[in-house]
Formats: C-alpha cells, structure tokens, sequence
C-alpha cells in the first residue's frame, strides 16, 4: 500500500501539495513557451506564401497558451482538493488535448511550407 497523502488532521502531506505545485509550474511554463512561440511567430517568422498564415499561428499558438493555462489551475485545484478528502486523483485530458494540438498544428505548418513556401524561396 502505499504512503497516504493527508497528515492527521486532514490536510495533505506537504511532499504530495509540492509535487502538485511542481506539475502545475511545468504547465505554465508549457503555457508561456506557446505564448512566447505565438509571439515568435508573428515577430520573427518570414511570411508564407499565403496571407495572414503567420498571423493565424500566431494566434492559434498565443490562444493555446492561454487555453493551457487556465486548464493547469483547474487541474491543481481539483488534485489539491482530491488530495484534501483523501480521494483518487482526477483523471486528466489534458496531455492528449496538447500533444494532439500541438500535432495538429505541426502538420498544418508543414503542409503550408511544402505547398506555399515562404516568399523569396
């Protein structure tokens, strides 16, 4: 069996809250490295053979941060209040959502690369 995750009087052992903290944190800075690649993008990014690409993954990418981020407080909230009441751990979507978006969005810009190379190439 293993090591229970609330003290005596009821709050969590403070290993498993700073763990929960730990993974929160390295959602976030998940969520800020899009926003940052959302920003990228738009600033740095040559332009693709159609208009208004780079702006639309800059703003899909920009979007997902902030998507990504409000998901990670919900996620710690509910593992810390499942951690309170001493339950099983909710179960969570949201590694598939961001792989799969992030997928998504990879094939998408390689399609566009492949078929509208960047202008001057």
């Amino acid at each position: 069996m293993g090591a229970s995750r609330s003290t005596d009087d009821g709050e969590p052992d403070y290993r498993f809250t700073l763990a929960n903290e730990r993974t929160f944190l390295a959602w976030i800075r998940t969520a800020l490295a899009l926003i940052a690649g959302g920003i990228a993008v738009v600033q740095f990014a040559p332009s693709f053979g159609i208009p208004g690409v780079r702006h639309g993954l800059s703003v899909a990418l920009t979007a997902g941060g902030g998507v990504l981020a409000a998901l990670a407080v919900r996620r710690w909230q509910r593992v810390q209040e499942a951690m309170r009441r001493d339950e099983e751990l909710p179960p969570t979507h949201i590694p598939v959502l961001l792989g799969g978006s992030i997928f998504v969005v990879t094939l998408v810009v390689l399609l566009v690369l492949v078929i509208w190379p960047p202008a001057g190439q």
